[in-house]
């Protein structure tokens, strides 16, 4: 990557907080205190957050409050990892994340952003590091890294280029995630409250887990449910592969799918829904919802740690739904055996689990509401990938000045990558 002219991160940051050798006491909820592991992918992760209190916030924040348009980098497991907050939000920050706020007068703060994401800065980073098992770099030697530099106008024209990616992406990043909590909520207002269209006309009935609606049968999920069904997976040929790994703890998305050879492992087709049996997986929430796959013919296979569940009786989307509630993760968790560490989730458990088996009526009239929900999941993601492989091709260029800006609109710059 060529670059004609850089300036050092102490030249361009007006403001620099480090919290290394600080650990404040954590509670259950307050404010979220940013970590090293939900810096990810030029953002910060929805889930998983620790927290501190208000109490705590207003002492041990005493270097400095971060700001919305702030950047965030990790200085270590793993190196090199960005986010820029896009909200007013108040936040800690934990150890092993710097804060950089630039000088408004050397570079503009989005420029900024996108410039720390390049492969110029990364290598940089790379070449000041140390370490053997794990890579860091200390706050003296980051100052020292050398970010692409170019007058103010040229920054905001290539700051606003990849800005536009970006914010598509988190336009519809949110949109995934509003569709998924709205089939939560469908799914808790008919199934957990039993408050589904025209309730008011149905009957309530004892049953051994209580009122239920008339004409609802009480049974062990495994009668609606295929646990781990047998799918057949030719070992011959490239075929989609799915690690631990791909799938979210909050999401159904299942992303950065493989291809292998072979078929070891857990078998799998269209609109099966994969539960991971292992700790810390299970408690962690992964779980993922298979719409990936070409054709209805065709099938995969991934981790030897995921439990397969297929609808009998039911859909595919209550089954997804299901597997996300308390009530079916608890019960799973409660059953789990094996060495500390390794503890995995057995199959038997399922033959205990009672839940009340709606009309197929009311099955019908779900999956017709909450199927386009997940087929725009998908297809608000698949836009996402190819968003981000187009800013992913278009940074270095505009980063190292390959393409130059001031002649180019943003058609030609798509062309271009």
């Amino acid at each position: 990557m060529k670059v004609s002219e850089t300036k050092t991160i102490e030249e361009i940051t007006e403001v620099l907080i480090d919290y290394r050798g600080k650990t404040p006491p954590k509670t259950n909820e307050g404010i979220k205190l940013i970590t090293a592991k939900v810096i990810k992918d030029g953002r910060i992760s929805d889930g998983n957050h620790e927290y501190i209190s208000e109490e705590t916030y207003s002492t041990y924040m005493k270097r400095g409050f971060p700001k919305q348009g702030d950047i965030l980098i990790t200085t270590e497991a793993p190196l090199g990892e960005v986010a820029q907050l896009k909200t007013a939000e108040r936040i800690a920050l934990a150890q092993r994340v710097i804060l950089l706020r630039g000088n408004p007068k050397k570079i503009d703060q989005r420029y900024y952003f996108q410039a720390v994401k390049s492969d110029f800065v990364k290598a940089e980073l790379n070449a000041r590091s140390t370490g053997t098992t794990v890579l860091g770099i200390k706050q003296a030697e980051l100052r020292k890294v050398r970010i692409p530099y170019y007058p103010l106008p040229t920054q905001r024209k290539i700051a606003s280029i990849l800005s536009g990616y970006d914010d598509l992406i988190e336009n519809n990043t949110r949109r995934i995630k509003i569709l998924e909590e709205m089939a939560q909520m469908l799914y808790r207002e008919w199934f957990v409250n039993f408050r589904f269209p025209n309730h008011e006309n149905v009957k309530m009935v004892e049953s051994e887990l209580g009122l239920i609606p008339e004409g609802w049968e009480v049974k062990p999920i495994t009668e609606a449910i295929f646990v781990n069904p047998k799918t057949q997976v030719p070992k011959e040929g490239i075929k989609p592969f799915v690690p631990m790994g791909c799938l979210s703890n909050d999401s159904m998305l299942i992303n950065d799918i493989e291809s292998r050879t072979g078929n070891s492992g857990s078998k799998f087709k269209n609109s099966d829904t994969l539960f991971a049996r292992i700790t810390p997986c299970l408690e962690n929430g992964k779980t993922g919802f298979v719409q990936f796959l070409e054709s209805i013919d065709s099938v995969a296979f991934g981790s030897t740690e995921f439990i397969v569940l297929r609808s009998k009786t039911l859909c595919p989307e209550y089954v997804y739904l299901l597997s996300r509630s308390d009530s079916f993760r608890d019960n799973a968790i409660k059953s789990m055996s094996g060495a500390t560490g390794r503890q995995r989730v057995r199959e038997i458990c399922f033959n205990s689990f009672m839940f009340a088996h709606p009309t197929q009526e009311i099955i019908q009239y779900f999956s017709t509401l909450v199927a386009p929900y997940f087929s725009l999941i998908y297809n608000l993601n698949q836009r996402n990938i190819n968003l981000q492989k187009t800013r992913d091709l278009l940074l270095p260029k505009l980063i190292s000045g390959e393409i130059d800006v001031e002649k180019l609109d943003i058609e030609t710059l798509e062309m271009a990558a």
